[in-house]
Order: C-alpha cells, then structure tokens, then sequence
C-alpha cells in the first residue's frame, strides 16, 4: 500500500493536548488519524455522535426559546421582572 501525506491546519494547543492524549494510549498523531479515516470508512460515518457542547437547546428551554422567537416576529411585548429573568438565567 502506498503512503501519501496530508497537510492539516489546526490551532497549536489542540496539536499539542492531542499528542500527549494519544501518546499516553501509545500512538503518534499520525498513526491515531489513521485509525480515526479507518474506523470512518468502515462506519461510512464519523465514529461518535457530533452533538453540542451540552444539551443547553433542548427540550423545555428550546420551546421557551422557540415560543420567545414567535413573540418576537408577532412583535407582541413580553415584560419580565428582574427577579424572573435571574430566575430564568438559574436554570
């Protein structure tokens, strides 16, 4: 099998985290790259879930979110108390 090489650009201190990560499991970055292409084409899909951070947009807070967005195009004038909205920032 043939070798190519691939240029990547990717911010120093993720190069860097990563290699001590892959270092402690026994590879190089070359060789976990490889692994991560391998495992893509076999799942023919990224090998974890891509997802946000955390769940900060789901459920109840993303119908709040999506309820205040149809006031706001209805132009209705929604009025909280500075008591409610810390209440809200809380949850």
């Amino acid at each position: 099998m043939s070798q190519t090489n691939l240029t990547i650009r990717i911010d120093e201190n993720i190069k860097q985290e990563a290699e001590m990560l892959f270092n402690k499991i026994g590879l190089n970055l070359s060789s976990a790259i490889n692994v991560f292409f391998r495992q893509a084409i076999r799942e023919q899909a990224i090998p974890f879930a891509l997802k946000p951070y955390d769940d900060y947009y789901t459920g109840e807070r993303l119908e709040r979110i999506l309820h205040s967005a149809g006031q706001a195009e209805r132009g209705e004038i929604v009025t909280k108390s500075f008591a409610e909205l810390e209440a809200m920032a809380n949850e």
